[in-house]
C-alpha cells in the first residue's frame, strides 16, 4: 500500500485573523449563499455538471413497503 503525504506547498501558515478573512462559509454569509457554495463544491468533487438534471437512476435503488407482521 503506498503512503500518502500532504502537500505542504498547498497550504500556507496564517494567522487566526487571516483565516478568519479567508472564511468564505462565515455566519455573515447568507444561508442561501453558502448553499450554493457547498453545492458548487460537491459538484465539483463528484464531477458532475450543475445545469445537468440529478435524477435518481432506479435500477439500482428501489423501494418497497414491508408486510405486516
Amino acid at each position: 500500500m503506498k503512503d500518502f503525504k500532504m502537500d505542504k506547498t498547498f497550504f500556507k501558515a496564517q494567522t487566526f485573523e487571516e483565516a478568519d478573512r479567508a472564511n468564505i462559509f462565515d455566519k455573515d454569509v447568507p444561508t442561501v449563499d453558502r448553499l450554493k457554495m457547498a453545492f458548487h463544491l460537491s459538484c465539483t468533487i463528484y464531477g458532475i455538471k450543475e445545469g445537468d438534471s440529478l435524477r435518481l437512476d432506479k435500477t439500482i435503488f428501489s423501494a418497497h413497503k414491508f408486510k405486516d407482521a
